[in-house]
């Protein structure tokens, strides 16, 4: 039977339809719109008339845009590919931070990072992955949108000052580096603030540690111990930050220091002080190490540095020997035996004549508890350690397990397999935490004292 000729070319129509989809599906965002000198030209045209002209109250947004897409591209033979470019283009830079902007409001993407025009990579749960769907014009227009960004903030980034730390307003933090420090071109990086991890309980589901050692933490929050919690980047040292700080009584008077505001406290009483670059004149820089100083004449209950990089660190463990207890803060380290010797490099470095023996000491004194934070091969973070410093012997810093996560190896997908185990010891601190009349994990070490008991009888 002969086909009807009508439904034949009908059919013939949208296959052709179906194979064009299907070879701009298969384009990356940069390759859509080749000519980048024309794009740019657009979109600086667009942009400038929307700048200069007010957008009528009768016209939505969007009907504004398209107008001036087709008065400034007529007599441009543009596909619908490469005019649906351009809008995305200019509604993202009006309604966002440019390109990105879907990128930010992706709730699974945990990381961004910016290499180029045409090399954006994301993370998603815990995974590096490249992603075609959304590029930049050029090096100018990724460097516009960082100073976009960050100028809100009283930050700036160009030729003088090719280096920012700041943050979104959403916590996010930005970090972004441009020539002539960065050869390739600017580079710029997002780490995501994840709302979704702002208690004790998200991290229990997400297997980052044992309900055990949650109640162990809010303990010795409770009871004003100075911890110090270390791990690699992006392990997770400021989200577990973040979540003790849940812990800290509603009364106390909290200051926190950082160099980008990521810390999202949810207590009324919060002071929260940030760093200062220097400006055109390289003058009026403000260090962590002049903020932690300040912090000791605001009579504060507690002192929460975002992060110890250098020679604050004396400064601080000085805060935390002379009453302020309760105090934390981050560092990078791959374990507590590593934090504590980068914490001795750091105030040796600070150009403090003390024999190293008298910083151990100091350190030992001032530090109660060290937690290891680690991202696994398969993505997820975990505790892998809660330790405690038991002394100092005239040599070394002691330090014991209360809680580990033990790896046994990789399950036949490629996951973590491992157990989070307790230790049959009593930790020293667990007095500190009952002489302050927090008795939550009395159960836990009771029941460890039996356990201890048994096996001396056995």
């Amino acid at each position: 039977m002969k086909k009807n000729k009508w439904l034949e070319e009908f059919q013939v129509e949208d296959a052709e339809n179906e194979q064009s989809y299907k070879a701009e599906a298969n384009i990356s965002d940069y390759d859509v719109f080749k000519d980048k000198d024309l794009l740019d030209k657009f979109r600086n045209m667009i942009i400038q008339e929307l700048i200069d002209n007010q957008i009528p109250d009768e016209k939505l947004l969007t009907q504004y845009i398209n107008e001036e897409i087709d008065r400034i591209t007529e007599g441009y033979d543009l596909t619908n590919a490469e005019r649906n470019h351009i809008f995305n283009l200019i509604e993202n830079e009006i309604n966002g931070f440019g390109p990105i902007t879907e990128l930010l409001e992706d709730k699974n993407i945990t990381e961004i990072m910016v290499n180029g025009p045409n090399e954006i990579y994301i993370e998603v749960d815990g995974q590096l992955i490249r992603d075609d769907t959304i590029s930049f014009i050029n090096s100018d227009h990724i460097i516009r949108t960082i100073q976009r960004i960050v100028q809100p903030l009283g930050r700036t980034i160009d030729s003088t000052n090719p280096m920012v730390d700041s943050h979104l307003p959403d916590g996010s933090r930005i970090n972004a580096i441009i020539p002539p420090l960065s050869v390739k071109g600017p580079v710029m990086t997002i780490r995501k603030f994840k709302e979704s991890i702002s208690n004790i309980e998200s991290l229990i589901g997400n297997g980052t540690l044992t309900p055990y050692m949650a109640r162990f933490l809010d303990a010795c929050v409770a009871a004003k111990l100075n911890i110090v919690v270390c791990g690699g980047t992006g392990s997770g040292k400021t989200t577990l930050l973040n979540v003790l700080s849940n812990f800290i009584s509603p009364d106390e008077r909290i200051i926190t220091i950082e160099d980008a505001i990521e810390l999202k406290l949810k207590q009324t009483h919060v002071i929260s002080l940030e760093t200062r670059n220097v400006n055109y004149e390289r003058e009026g820089e403000v260090t962590i190490r002049d903020l932690v100083r300040n912090s000791l004449r605001m009579r504060p209950d507690r002192i929460i540095v975002g992060e110890v990089r250098g020679e604050e660190a004396f400064d601080m463990l000085q805060a935390m020997n002379t009453g302020h207890d309760g105090s934390l803060t981050t560092l990078h380290a791959n374990s507590a035996s590593d934090a504590l010797n980068r914490l001795e490099t750091m105030i040796l470095m600070g150009g403090i004549d003390i024999p190293l023996k008298a910083v151990r000491e100091y350190i030992a004194k001032a530090l109660d508890i060290v937690i290891n934070i680690e991202r696994l091969s398969d993505g997820r973070r975990k505790i892998t350690s809660i330790s405690e410093i038991t002394g100092f012997d005239g040599e070394n810093i002691l330090l014991r397990d209360i809680f580990a996560f033990n790896q046994k190896g990789l399950t036949d997908s490629g996951e973590v397999n491992g157990e989070f185990v307790l230790y049959d010891y009593i930790p020293q601190v667990y007095k500190k935490i009952r002489n302050r009349g927090v008795h939550a994990v009395d159960d836990i070490f009771e029941a460890v004292k039996e356990e201890i008991s048994k096996k001396a009888n056995n």
